[in-house]
Formats: C-alpha cells, structure tokens, sequence
C-alpha cells in the first residue's frame, strides 16, 4: 500500500457514478422541488423569486455548476456600489462566487458554486452541492436585498400583478 492509498479506494471508486443530467433531475425531485427543462435542455427553477440554473459544464460534462440571478431590477447607476457588495463577499466567502453583469437598462447579479465531478459523485453529494448553490446564494441575494428595499418592493409588485393578471 502506497503512502497516499487506502485499502479501499478501488471500492469507493466504483460506487461513484458519472454526473448527468437524469441524476440533478432525479435529486430534485426526490427533494420535491418544482422545475422545469427548457429549450435548450437546461434545468431551471425559482427559490426565493430568484432563478436558479444547474449547468453541465466541460468537456464530459464533469462539472456541475450552480448559478443564480438575483431577481431585482437595479440601475447601471449602482455599479460601484454593487460591485464593491461582490467583492466584499468574494473576499470573505468561499462560495458562491458572485459578479455583477452589465445588461443594458439594469445590472445583472449571479452566483455561480462549481465542483468537478471527473470521477463521478454519490447522490449524497450531489444534493449537498446543489442545495450549498442554492442557499448561500440566497444569503447574498438577502444581503442585497437589505441594501436595496425599493428595488425588492418593485420587484414583489410586478410578481403580483402576474399573479391576478387574468390569462386571455
């Protein structure tokens, strides 16, 4: 036995399986969480109003990312002031890693949690990593969400003024 093998590791090797797309589908619903699959085969859903994406990334499609947007609405104008929230919080968080994109009439703020699967992942694991992805974004999108009151109450009207639209 090598310095940094375990007598196990041949064991533990194969009870990971690959990452793919029927297993996130699969965690989520054993969670019991609403999603949906859009055009492009991406799977999608809402936590908190804020939308929230798992991607297949890489060559194999080995990496897992989990990526966020915050659902508020906020001028060009903040972009220092949101920019220096990221930084704080990139500088004093281990994940998710959050940015602010320029989107034209609005900024646009994300929260991206990547883990490299190349030699497969147990459900357990996977289920951690998603729902890490999902809550310590929701912990950055509260933050904002102190910060900018109006943007969060605009934000909250137009999700209820869908909601008692009637459909035609």
């Amino acid at each position: 036995m090598g310095f940094f093998s375990r007598p196990d590791a041949d064991a533990t090797a194969s009870e990971l399986a690959p990452l793919s797309h029927q297993r996130i589908i699969e965690r989520l619903e054993a969670q019991g969480f609403t999603y949906g699959v859009d055009d492009d085969g991406d799977i999608g859903g809402r936590w908190d109003d804020h939308a929230f994406y798992f991607f297949l990334l890489g060559r194999d499609s080995e990496y897992l990312q989990v990526r966020g947007r915050w659902s508020r609405d906020v001028p060009p104008s903040e972009v220092d002031a949101l920019t220096a929230e990221v930084n704080a919080w990139n500088l004093d968080k281990l994940w998710p890693k959050v940015y602010v994109r320029d989107e034209g009439e609005r900024l646009g703020v994300y929260s991206e949690h990547t883990v490299d699967y190349e030699h497969g992942v147990t459900d357990g694991q996977l289920e951690l990593h998603m729902a890490c992805g999902i809550s310590t974004a929701l912990q950055f999108f509260a933050h904002l969400d102190s910060l900018y009151p109006q943007a969060v109450a605009e934000s909250r009207a137009q999700l209820a003024g869908h909601a008692t639209t009637p459909s035609a």
